[in-house]
């Protein structure tokens, strides 16, 4: 009994160590002139293949913005799904690639769908794996639901529920009731005339005259309205630590579909993180130290493999 016992530690031993080998490769994507060079990882062929699409910033393909940001929670992502025999492709966000700086005078907000298309695009030619399914992380909620025409399936993480307007003017509201105020004339200027005349200093940043042009494009989509032309499994996930997406501003996205699943994830933040303690949730934004959600990994692993 005890030969057979260890037979079968043994076995099960041998198949960690066959299910650890990921094989990893570095793949240049190119939307014309712009690069998106990514990685892709996977432990087995004729696995479901997860991409990630960005949030705002200029995100890299592991989850990190320059020499601040450190969150690295794309790369925790990776290496957790990984494990559960799904692959996973990301990479560099325009934005995030020095090589495409001449390039972004004039990018738009669709230039970033175009990317993400452009990335599906290449994968569709690829015979490796089973299906395949957008990843939309914030501001790449929205992107991925315009790039989601000839995928598999759809999960929106940490999504916003409005258009880009009115969800910063709810944001500043918790500032400013008179900046959010001022912030909405600017926004129905914006649309009205494409520019705004004159702004207030405490929102030069966000009204910049270089931002215009692209919240211009970004403000003529309504997430929940984009959300209802997805013909697919589509998975909605938020967290109750978000502060960049409170709960309660989240809701209206999880609407009840019969393609769609949303589930709310209990101490996740907005980086994907499990904080525990309030004070963590800022740090974790700088920081590797803070673990990826496990809840989220076994929704997601759920979803696509079912």
């Amino acid at each position: 009994m005890r030969v057979i016992v260890q037979l079968f530690f043994i076995h099960l031993f041998s198949i960690a160590l066959v299910s650890a080998q990921i094989t990893t490769e570095e793949i240049l994507i190119k939307n014309d002139t712009i690069e998106l060079p990514g990685t892709l990882s996977y432990s087995k062929k004729n696995s479901p293949l997860l991409i990630w699409i960005h949030g705002s910033g200029n995100v890299d393909r592991n989850g990190n913005q320059g020499t601040m940001v450190k969150a690295n929670y794309i790369q925790q992502f990776r290496e957790a799904i990984n494990k559960n025999e799904i692959a996973f492709f990301s990479y560099d966000k325009r934005t995030s690639n020095k090589k495409n700086f001449k390039f972004l005078k004039e990018t738009l907000f669709d230039d970033f769908a175009n990317d993400a298309k452009k990335v599906v695009n290449y994968f569709k030619e690829d015979q490796r794996f089973s299906k395949i399914i957008l990843v939309g992380h914030s501001q790449g909620s929205l992107v991925a639901m315009l790039a989601s025409e000839k995928i598999d399936g759809y999960i929106s993480l940490a999504g916003t529920p409005d258009p880009i307007d009115i969800t910063i003017s709810k944001q500043l509201s918790k500032q400013s009731a008179e900046l959010a105020e001022t912030a909405t004339s600017y926004f129905k200027e914006l649309k009205k005339t494409g520019g705004v005349k004159e702004v207030h200093p405490f929102l030069a940043t966000i009204f910049s005259k270089q931002n215009l042009p692209f919240f211009l494009s970004w403000m003529q989509y309504n997430p929940k309205e984009e959300l209802k032309k997805l013909n697919m499994p589509v998975l909605i996930v938020n967290g109750t630590k978000d502060i960049q997406v409170p709960i309660e501003d989240a809701k209206p996205l999880h609407i009840s579909n019969k393609n769609i699943e949303s589930i709310f994830i209990e101490n996740m933040n907005h980086v994907l993180k499990d904080i525990q303690k309030e004070e963590d949730n800022l740090s974790s934004y700088y920081s590797s130290e803070y673990p990826i959600s496990k809840e989220l990994i076994a929704v997601i692993t759920a979803f696509v493999t079912n």
